[in-house]
C-alpha cells in the first residue's frame, strides 16, 4: 500500500498561532461603498480594530516589548509602564499578560470608560490623571507614567512617543501589508496623527517602495498643532497634538516625522462624528472617533481623484470602545453634536434660538479685580482657559465658574483660580429641553449652551423649564 506524503503547511497561513502576540497584524482591507457614493476613486479601510487588542496600537506595543526584551530593558517578572489615551495601554497590557509581565497604565480623565475597563480586564493597574495639563505639570500623563516607572522596581517605560520601535512596527508590517494587498496600486495613504508612529512608519515605506508615487496624508483634529491649529482641546480621542497655553516648550514626538507627510487634512469633531455615524449605519463598520477623523480626511482626498486612484485609510479602533460617547445620544446631546438617533423636536437650539452675542467669560489668568470688572452686570460667568476666542466662542476648555458674591470679600490681586466655583451646567442645541432639564436637575440661573462642543451662549434655566409642557 502506497504511503501518501502529507503536505506540511505553515500554521500561520491557516490562522493558527503559538501565542496571541503572533496574531497581531495582517488585518484586512475593506472597500467603502455607501459613504463613497459619487466618488470615482476606490477607498479601502484597513481594519486595525481586528487586531487582538482591538486597535492599531497592538503593532507598536508588540514591537516595543520585543525591542525592550532584546535590549535587556525589560526582564522576567518586570513591569510595563506607559502613559496613553488608552489603546497603546491595552496593547501593552495584553502582550504583557501573555508574557508574564505586570502592567501599569496612566490615562487622561477624558478616556472612555470602555477603554479603562479593558485595561483592568487585562490586569493593568490604571491611574487616571487630569487631562489638559501643560507638559511640565507633574500631573501631565507622561510625567505621571515616568514617575511611576522610576518608583517601581523592574519597571520599563514604553515611551511610545519617542520609541523608534513605534514607527518601526509600521515600517515593517503595516506598510508592506498595504502594498501587498493592493498589489502596488495604492496611490494615497491616509492616517491620523497621534504619536505619529503609524503615518510615519507606513507612510515612509509606501513612499519609498513606490518611488515617491504614493501621497501620504495626515488626518488631524481642526485645532491640533500638527495641522496648524492653536492646540486647544477637542473631543475625538487618540489623535492630534494638544497644546496648553502655559506650555513652555512644545515638544513633538520623535515618532512623528513631518517630512514623511505630504499634506494634512484638518477635520472638525462634528465632521468626524458624522462620518462615524454614517459608517455604522451605511457601511456596517462600527469605528472609533479617530477613525472618523481619518475616513473624513480620506473622503475629502478621494473626491478630488479619478477612477484609477486607490486610497487606503487606517481605521485605528472599534466603536465598541466608545459606546458611552460617540454612539450615546446623552453624551452627544449635552455637547450639541448631531445625535446618533436623530434630533428631537423641539431641540434646545430651537427653544433658545440663535444667540447672537458671544459667551462672556473670565479668562483663567485673570485677577479677582479683573474678574469683578467682567462681572459688573452679570451674576455668574464661566471661567475658561486663557486663550483668544475663536469666532466669538469659548472652545471646550471651561474650568469652572465665578460669581460676584464669591468674589465680594476676595483680595483684589488674588488669581481667579483660587476662587473658582463648579462649572456651569452645559446643555446642547441638539438635545430636547426635557433631557437637558433632567440632567441639570434643580439648577437655577445661567447654563452654557453648546453647539459641536463649543459654547455659543448663556441661557437661564427658567427658559428651558417654561418650554416643557406641564403635565
Amino acid at each position: 500500500m502506497a504511503i501518501l506524503e502529507q503536505q506540511v503547511e505553515d500554521p500561520s497561513t491557516l490562522g493558527v498561532f503559538d501565542s496571541i502576540a503572533d496574531a497581531v497584524g495582517n488585518t484586512p482591507l475593506v472597500r467603502l461603498n455607501a459613504v463613497t457614493d459619487g466618488i470615482a476613486a476606490t477607498v479601502y479601510a484597513k481594519l486595525e480594530f481586528l487586531n487582538p487588542g482591538g486597535s492599531v496600537k497592538d503593532r507598536a506595543a508588540l514591537a516595543m516589548i520585543r525591542a525592550a526584551e532584546e535590549s535587556g530593558e525589560l526582564g522576567p517578572g518586570g513591569t510595563v509602564v506607559e502613559g496613553t489615551s488608552g489603546n497603546t495601554g491595552v496593547g501593552l497590557s495584553l502582550i504583557a499578560a501573555a508574557r508574564g509581565y505586570r502592567s501599569v497604565v496612566v490615562v487622561p480623565d477624558k478616556t472612555s470608560a470602555e477603554k479603562i475597563a479593558l485595561l483592568r480586564a487585562h490586569g493593568a493597574t490604571v491611574h487616571v490623571t487630569p487631562g489638559g495639563r501643560p507638559s511640565h505639570d507633574p500631573d501631565f500623563v507622561r510625567n505621571v507614567a515616568a514617575r511611576l516607572a522610576s518608583e517601581t522596581p523592574g519597571a520599563w517605560l514604553a515611551g511610545q512617543y519617542d520609541n523608534p520601535a513605534n514607527p518601526g512596527a509600521h515600517r515593517s508590517t503595516t506598510g508592506p501589508e498595504i502594498w501587498r494587498q493592493t498589489r502596488g496600486r495604492v496611490t494615497h495613504f491616509v492616517a491620523g496623527i497621534g504619536t505619529g508612529g503609524t503615518v510615519t512608519g507606513a507612510g515612509e515605506y509606501l513612499s519609498q517602495v513606490s518611488g515617491g508615487a504614493v501621497t501620504v496624508v495626515g488626518a488631524d483634529p481642526e485645532t491640533s498643532v500638527y495641522g496648524g491649529g492653536d492646540g486647544r482641546a477637542w473631543y475625538v480621542e487618540a489623535v492630534g497634538h494638544f497644546l496648553h497655553p502655559q506650555t513652555v516648550v512644545d515638544e513633538w514626538p520623535d515618532s512623528y516625522r513631518p517630512d514623511v507627510v505630504d499634506r494634512i487634512e484638518r477635520i472638525p469633531d462634528a465632521e468626524a462624528l458624522t462620518v462615524v455615524h454614517r459608517l455604522a449605519r451605511e457601511d456596517g463598520l462600527l469605528v472609533g472617533g479617530s477613525a472618523g477623523t481619518a475616513v473624513a480626511a480620506a473622503l475629502r482626498v478621494a473626491r478630488t481623484l479619478g477612477p484609477d486612484d486607490v486610497v487606503v485609510v487606517i481605521v485605528p479602533d472599534s466603536g465598541r470602545s466608545y459606546l458611552s460617547k460617540y454612539f450615546d445620544d446623552e453624551w452627544l446631546g449635552r455637547l450639541g453634536f448631531p445625535l446618533y438617533h436623530g434630533a428631537p423636536d423641539p431641540t434646545v437650539g430651537k427653544i433658545v434660538g440663535r444667540l447672537g452675542a458671544a459667551v462672556r467669560s473670565v479668562p483663567s489668568d485673570a485677577t479677582v479685580a479683573q474678574a469683578r470688572d467682567v462681572l459688573a452686570d452679570a451674576p455668574v460667568l464661566p471661567v475658561v482657559l486663557a486663550r483668544p476666542a475663536i469666532g466669538g466662542t469659548v472652545v471646550a476648555e471651561v474650568l469652572g465658574s465665578v460669581c460676584a458674591a464669591t468674589l465680594a470679600a476676595a483680595p483684589v490681586d488674588d488669581p481667579i483660580g483660587e476662587h473658582l466655583d463648579p462649572p456651569l451646567p452645559v446643555v446642547g442645541v441638539t438635545e430636547s429641553p426635557a433631557a437637558a432639564l433632567h440632567r441639570i436637575g434643580d439648577h437655577d440661573g445661567a447654563v452654557v449652551v453648546a453647539r459641536d462642543g463649543r459654547a455659543i451662549g448663556l441661557v437661564d434655566a427658567s427658559i428651558l423649564r417654561d418650554s416643557v409642557p406641564k403635565p
